[in-house]
Parts: C-alpha cells; sequence; structure tokens
C-alpha cells in the first residue's frame, strides 16, 4: 500500500468511527450541560455508568436518564438495551439525569452528594410545580434552600435573593414567612440544610410521585407514579388514586 491509500485507509477508518459514535448532550439536576461520546453498540448502563462517573456518584441506584422518545413521550433509558436500539434520532436529542425513586427515608442516603442531588430534585420539582403542597410547607422547603444556597439569614440579602430568583409559582406572596423560616436556621451547615429540606419533603403527600399519562383495559385515561411502595393509578376522571402492591426491585450496577 503506498503512502496515498494509506492515508486514505486511514481517514476513512477516522470517519467509520466517528459515524458509530453517538454525542449524547445530558442536562443535570443543576442546570449544567455535558456531552458524552459514546458508541452505538454499548449498553443503556455503559452510558449511564458515564454519567454517574461524571458526577462522581456511587449510589446510582435512585436515579434515572429521561428523554424524549421519537414518538414524542418521555421514556427512561433502559439499562440493558444498546443505545442503538433506543436513539432514532441523534438531532437535538436531550437527557436529563434526575430521580426516579424515591426512598421512604432520606436517611437511607448514604452519601452527601446524593442527598445534594435529591435536594437539587426537590427544588426543580417545587420550581415547575409538581411536588404540590401547602403554603406553609412550600415556605420551609424554599428556607432551607436559601440557607444551603446564600448561608445565614440577612434581610436585604435574602430580599435581593427572593427578587432574581423563584422557587415556587406563588413567591411573592410567601416573601415574609420564608424570611422568618430562614431566619430560624441560623448555624446550619448547607448538608444540614439538604437534609433538613429532604425530611420535610418526605412527609409530604406527592413526595416521589411524578405522574404519567396511560390508558387502563378499557381505554380509560389515567395516570400512573412509580413509588417506593408499588404503582399508584391516578383516574384523571375523579383524581383519586388506588395503589397496586407490586414490589419494586432496585438495580444496582
Amino acid at each position: 500500500m503506498n503512502m496515498s491509500d494509506r492515508k486514505k485507509h486511514v481517514k476513512t477508518s477516522e470517519n467509520t468511527r466517528k459515524d458509530s459514535l453517538f454525542s449524547l448532550r445530558v442536562i443535570f439536576l443543576d442546570d449544567s450541560e455535558h456531552v458524552f461520546q459514546m458508541e452505538q453498540r454499548v449498553l443503556g448502563k455503559d452510558f449511564f455508568n458515564s454519567v454517574c462517573g461524571h458526577l462522581k456518584l456511587v449510589e446510582k441506584e435512585y436515579f434515572g436518564l429521561e428523554f424524549r422518545h421519537h414518538c414524542g413521550s418521555y421514556v427512561w433509558l433502559e439499562l440493558l438495551k444498546p443505545l442503538a436500539k433506543q436513539i432514532k434520532r441523534r438531532n437535538d436529542l436531550i437527557f436529563r439525569f434526575i430521580v426516579k425513586f424515591f426512598p421512604p427515608d432520606p436517611g437511607e442516603l448514604q452519601r452527601e452528594v446524593t442527598r445534594y442531588l435529591f435536594a437539587l430534585q426537590i427544588k426543580q420539582d417545587l420550581s415547575n410545580g409538581s411536588l404540590t403542597c401547602s403554603d406553609n410547607s412550600a415556605a420551609l422547603l424554599v428556607s432551607y434552600l436559601l440557607q444551603a444556597e446564600i448561608g445565614d439569614f440577612i434581610e436585604e440579602l435574602d430580599k435581593q435573593h427572593l427578587e432574581n430568583k423563584r422557587y415556587i409559582p406563588n413567591q411573592d406572596v410567601l416573601h415574609k414567612k420564608i424570611m422568618r423560616f430562614h431566619k430560624r436556621h441560623r448555624g446550619q451547615s448547607p448538608a444540614e440544610a439538604d437534609h433538613q429540606l429532604l425530611e420535610v419533603s418526605r412527609k409530604l403527600d406527592m413526595y416521589g410521585i411524578r405522574p404519567h399519562a396511560a390508558t387502563d383495559g378499557e381505554n380509560m385515561r389515567i395516570n400512573l407514579a412509580v413509588t417506593h411502595c408499588g404503582v399508584l393509578v391516578f383516574q384523571v376522571q375523579t383524581m383519586c388514586y388506588t395503589l397496586w402492591l407490586i414490589m419494586l426491585h432496585f438495580n444496582h450496577y
């Protein structure tokens, strides 16, 4: 093989390798982003493990990667299925790294980074209105977020922070209550504030519930939510629910 042919062969090999790679963009709970280069043939768990490695996350079993399927609905990345079998389009495909399973007692979380990620998920759920609760509980939760993010209460700093950053939809009417709660947390470290945030959150009715639209055997619209104790089935018409006792098994990777 002469030099010209060898260069062509190397270039062809490089192009082939490039075509076999996915560039997968992941948005994390703190809104940071990272692009992962993954072989198309690898399993979903290889991609997931790379994402967890980027975060130095050990307690992986509580988390997952969600993306918009080509059919339009949001689905979880399947860990035991090759990426090429799950990803049908490359352009504008975004994965969201979020909490998938909520333990009944956040005290089960062993590492500070895991509790921090759970606190970020609670913060996100409060902001988008998916974690519904009373005004009193919402104000208390926001006060712990303030303690973790800006430290001890300083009235002017609290006012400026709450004016510039929105934690809950009805925040404007709860400013004073949030600051009263925040004043009580003096001396708490960010890790302690995260722990208290999770302790309050776990007592809420909607803790760990993320409904997904579905239909039952009679073609009735329902919402399903996986929780630590089973699967909740919400009847859309009445917004009441029944509980299917389906035990969950966490897979460790």
